[in-house]
């Protein structure tokens, strides 16, 4: 990489799941992939989620944070630290895997998962909690 040269990397993917595993060959396995939660009683607490993000095509130091947010209010319901990567060529991949627990939802609704790169929201998409019967 030649320095000072910063090339925003793509967000090749984020997924929500209820866990990640890796296999002695190095892939990972994505278990319980979701969009949608459905809870008997609110609040409600999940209590462990994981969201994986991959960063491609990009050169340079860079800066993540993964948030859940309450559509509607905004309120942020839970965050992580800030994780720092470097892409040193172009041809590089980076997996960010934040694990969340105990994550408390409010009430049933439209939630939004943001991905922050070095501030700037660079994808979001929703989780929808529902009201389970019975």
């Amino acid at each position: 990489m030649v320095d000072d040269i910063l090339i925003k990397p793509d967000l090749q993917f984020s997924i929500a799941c209820d866990s990640i595993r890796r296999e002695d060959n190095g892939k990972m396995m994505f278990i319980g992939i979701f969009e949608v939660i459905g809870a008997k009683k609110f609040p409600a607490r999940h209590h462990e989620l994981f969201i994986a993000n991959r960063w491609i095509k990009g050169t340079g130091s860079f800066k993540e944070k993964t948030r859940i947010v309450k559509l509607g209010d905004n309120k942020v319901i839970f965050e992580t630290k800030e994780v720092f990567f470097e892409l040193k060529d172009i041809g590089s991949a980076h997996t960010v895997i934040s694990k969340f627990m105990n994550v408390v939802f409010p009430e049933p609704g439209k939630y939004q998962v943001e991905i922050l790169l070095n501030g700037e929201v660079m994808r979001y998409y929703p989780i929808i909690l529902t009201q389970e019967r019975g």
